[in-house]
């Protein structure tokens, strides 16, 4: 017994893979306009923004705790008086950007602050 192949009209193989090319070029369109334009974003992308967020809100709670010591002028002056590295420092050895529950400082939260009391500093 003689099996037949199927064949394929040749205008059905033009348009099937004209349908197949189109597709493949929608879906890169529409994922390039995602990304750009439609606020789609990856999981690291995701990762940054949120790390960043809660540095951001750390940082705002140290110039709280920072502004809530009796004699917070005084202290903005003698930290205006040394350069922006040893701010950090000051700001760690005070204890300021420790978060409330938290034992040890996080260097990111102590620089975050000392850039944050720097716009004080300049007013």
């Amino acid at each position: 017994m003689e099996s037949e192949g199927y064949q394929v009209k040749p205008e059905t193989k033009t348009k099937l893979e004209g349908a197949i090319w189109g597709a493949v070029g929608g879906a890169i369109v529409i994922m390039v306009i995602g990304f750009s334009v439609g606020g789609w974003s990856t999981t690291g992308g995701t990762q940054e923004v949120a790390d960043a967020a809660v540095l951001g809100s750390r940082a705002e709670i140290c110039v709280a705790q920072y502004m809530n010591e009796p004699n917070f002028q005084e202290n903005l002056e003698d930290l205006q008086k040394v350069s922006s590295v040893q701010r950090s420092f000051i700001i760690e050895n005070g204890g300021w950007d420790k978060m409330p529950g938290q034992e040890e400082a996080v260097f990111l939260v102590s620089r975050a602050c000392a850039e944050k009391l720097e716009l004080l500093m300049n007013k």
